[in-house]
């Protein structure tokens, strides 16, 4: 007798499908016999807690005692006057003034103004100095003359320096100075662009000559004087 197999039929065709289906079943049901709980359902195991209402505490009623305030100061004695009778002589208090006849005596200070340290300036000053030449001016045009002959005196003793020439350097210098009380020149100051150009003007005043020195209410004083000296290139 032979088999009637079909020969179209393959067993093994599904069979990897099978195998992953059963092999997930298994895991699943593995899954949930390990993640099974049971619960006591008796209840939560609390107890109640019984609370007697006989426990209450008794709070004792106390009263407040009042004290009464002191009694009042007695008032105080009044003062007792005494009556003097009008036979009865009383002592006056004498004042004496403290006003004197004598005449006081006034010292008068007589005040000296003193110009041994002042400087006065050739602006303000009531006398001058003069300039050799200048004596026979008369005093309201002495300042005038004075101005002429320190021009003149600059103009003959000036000379550029040699190295400011070559160096194209030129500007003004100011010149201040003062006429002491005996009419010489002191303390010469210079203010310029150039160190050679100061030292030559330093050189021009220093030989201005020896003056009739100014005067402040007939006291010699000093006198300050400043004048510019310019130094230009042709």
């Amino acid at each position: 007798m032979q088999p009637k197999k079909n020969e179209k039929a393959d067993l093994s065709k599904n069979s990897s499908l099978y195998f992953i289906i059963g092999l997930t079943s298994i895991l699943f049901i593995s899954w949930q016999a390990i993640e099974w709980k049971t619960y006591d359902k008796s209840g939560y195991g609390y107890e109640a807690l019984n609370v007697d209402d006989d426990d209450e505490e008794e709070v004792p009623i106390t009263e407040q005692i009042k004290v009464p305030p002191p009694p009042p100061p007695p008032p105080p004695a009044p003062e007792v006057i005494e009556v003097v009778e009008d036979e009865e002589e009383v002592e006056e208090t004498v004042i004496e003034s403290t006003e004197t006849d004598q005449e006081e005596i006034v010292e008068v200070v007589e005040v000296v103004e003193e110009f041994d340290d002042i400087d006065v300036p050739f602006a303000v000053i009531e006398d001058v100095p003069i300039f050799p030449g200048c004596e026979g001016v008369s005093k309201s045009k002495r300042r005038d003359c004075f101005q002429e002959k320190m021009n003149k005196h600059i103009v003959k003793n000036f000379r550029y320096p040699d190295i400011a020439q070559e160096m194209g350097i030129q500007g003004r210098v100011y010149v201040n100075f003062i006429i002491s009380k005996d009419g010489s020149i002191s303390n010469i100051r210079m203010r310029g662009p150039d160190k050679n150009l100061e030292k030559e003007a330093q050189r021009i005043i220093s030989k201005l000559p020896k003056m009739t020195p100014g005067k402040q209410r007939g006291r010699p004083v000093r006198v300050p004087f400043s004048i510019p000296i310019t130094f230009r290139l042709q």
